[in-house]
């Protein structure tokens, strides 16, 4: 190879690298728009004081799950790994954002639970989320159903240290 080869080369794998890092950082990286808040703003702060008034044991994580998959059938849009594309949806027939990916780590720590509670009550605006409570969910219900949405966000093969999956 000559010494221009290798610098032609080089300058061929600097650029691809380049390349490389820009798609993987835009295709893998936080959406901003995923992280916006849906909650109002004239009420966000009220619906960020709402906690969630049931203790997440395996009972309670596996009383969601239920719901998740059947009453409130949230598996049909979220899917049933919890990333946002349930097998009922044909990639480019709905209108809006796609359905929340509930094991995106950066999603799941910009949201309180006070505010997918405002979700499931009131729907969010611009998507598909119709509201849930009270029409097919009690409160109770739907604060079960947050609990398993939460557990999508953590390592489920370790025991957490509070001793939630």
């Amino acid at each position: 190879m000559t010494e221009r080869q290798a610098r032609w080369s080089l300058t061929l794998t600097v650029v691809a690298t380049g390349a490389l890092i820009s798609w993987s950082s835009a295709s893998f990286g936080a959406d901003e728009a995923v992280l916006k808040p849906r909650v109002p703003i004239d009420q966000i702060e009220n619906a960020r004081t709402w906690t969630n008034p049931l203790p997440a044991t395996e009972e309670t994580i596996e009383r969601g799950k239920r719901l998740f998959h059947g009453k409130a059938f949230c598996v049909t849009c979220h899917g049933k790994d919890g990333k946002g594309l349930g097998a009922d949806i044909e990639p480019g027939t709905l209108r809006g954002p796609l359905p929340r990916n509930f094991t995106d780590q950066d999603w799941q720590a910009a949201r309180t639970d006070g505010e997918l509670f405002w979700i499931l009550k009131n729907g969010s605006k611009g998507t598909a989320m119709a509201p849930f409570i009270p029409l097919i969910l009690t409160e109770e219900e739907a604060w079960q159903v947050l609990l398993y949405v939460r557990s999508f966000g953590k390592n489920r093969d370790t025991p957490q240290a509070d001793g939630q999956p």
